[in-house]
């Protein structure tokens, strides 16, 4: 196989916000990490991606598009922000491929060398694995790689790491802010690209996305732990795992990112959080609406919250917020008449996994945890003691997506 023939729709649909990027060349990238069947899904040749040549592709070295956007970061506006160490390569059979961690780019803060560290990378490879294997509407990862450098965070120096991302589109919320202080034709040009044909369509299409995902995570116990609004997709796709941790209990202040520390992303504020990112959203589009239709719009945040919540928690409320482990709760209970997962990423277990292996070099119990959560309805896909609760254990994680 050649290298992969890709488009580039978004860049070319919205050029004020693209830069290209040469890219980086690292020495010695290796795959640590390859999801196969999403491979082959793109119509990529999974022993092309591990050669020489799929390793450069897959590391950034044919370069790419770094995209602007602005966001909400913990309640402040940023009025740009944009890919700092991410690359977009583009998109074939309609997903984007996007790296993360492979170098600096033009939005690339001062100083920054515009890698990742190989822990996060892991992690979100895994649970977005896991996420995707049952339903929730989520980026997926197509490998993880080290670069073969180090790069320094709060453990020391720990192998340099890149994820390569795929998502419908990794247009954001905060896309459409930073469209907002540029001119209303800009926004229009995002909508589209977005597949909305006007203003409140958008709203009423991605708050309905985004309350039913926050109320799947709830469900779930999943805490995102950063949810700004350059964290929020159109698509309603879970995207940027970040600190992301998974809350054994129905627990509202469970929080586990270290740069919260205020508590405003905890598990019990994020109903509040994506409604305040959907009004952060109005107000992006206002120019577009006028007072009456935003009116109109408010008006259904309500009723959509409520049947979001109906579908995923409903009646099961007071078992899940009684129950010991929430996991345990929906295996014995169901979720929508649906059975319920037997493993997921649990914290301490994900943790040792990962630190086994960006510490050692050693995969092993990543892969069998990994191989679990890919098949998370097996009670073979992994050993027993994987399905066992931990119990609420401090834990904390870092942002170093």
């Amino acid at each position: 196989m050649t290298r992969p023939q890709l488009d580039h729709t978004l860049a070319d649909s919205l050029p004020e916000l693209a830069h290209e990027e040469t890219g980086t060349r690292f020495e010695n990238p290796q795959l640590v990490a390859l999801n196969e069947p999403l491979a082959r899904e793109l119509g990529l040749d999974p022993a092309w991606l591990r050669g020489d040549d799929g390793l450069a592709w897959l590391s950034g070295a044919e370069g790419g598009h770094a995209m602007a956007y602005a966001g909400h970061q913990f309640g402040q506006f940023v009025p740009l922000l944009g890919d700092g160490r991410a690359l977009l390569l583009g998109d074939i059979n309609g997903f984007e491929i996007q790296l993360k961690g492979s170098g600096p780019t033009a939005f690339s803060r001062p100083g920054s060398d515009g890698v990742g560290a190989i822990g996060p990378m892991l992690r979100e490879h895994l649970v977005s694995t896991f996420m995707d294997a049952i339903g929730v509407p989520t980026t997926r990862s197509l490998a993880v790689l080290t670069t073969g450098g180090t790069v320094i965070r709060q453990q020391g120096a720990v192998p340099g790491g890149i994820e390569v991302r795929v998502a419908t589109s990794h247009l954001r919320v905060g896309t459409v802010q930073y469209a907002a202080t540029q001119s209303e034709d800009l926004v229009r040009n995002v909508m589209g690209a977005a597949g909305f044909d006007d203003a409140r369509q958008m709203l009423d299409t991605v708050t309905r996305r985004q309350f039913d995902l926050v109320a799947h995570w709830m469900r779930l116990g999943f805490v995102h732990g950063v949810m700004n609004t350059d964290n929020a997709a159109l698509s309603g796709e879970t995207i940027d795992y970040g600190p992301c941790a998974f809350t054994e209990r129905f627990d509202a202040n469970a929080s586990f990112s270290s740069i919260d520390r205020m508590g405003r992303y905890a598990f019990g504020n994020q109903p509040t959080i994506i409604a305040w990112n959907m009004a952060r959203l109005a107000e992006a589009v206002f120019p577009l609406l006028g007072q009456e239709k935003v009116n109109e719009y408010v008006a259904t945040i309500q009723p959509a919250w409520d049947e979001a919540w109906a579908r995923w928690i409903g009646d099961d409320h007071d078992g899940l917020n009684q129950a010991a482990d929430i996991t345990t709760y929906n295996r014995e209970h169901g979720i929508n008449g649906k059975p319920g997962p037997i493993f997921i990423p649990r914290n301490q277990m994900l943790q040792e996994a990962i630190d086994a292996a960006e510490q050692r070099g050693e995969y092993e119990q990543y892969n069998e945890l990994l191989a679990a959560v890919s098949d998370p309805y097996n009670e073979t896909a992994g050993p027993e003691w994987m399905a066992r609760p931990e119990g609420q254990l401090p834990y904390v994680t870092f942002c170093g997506t």
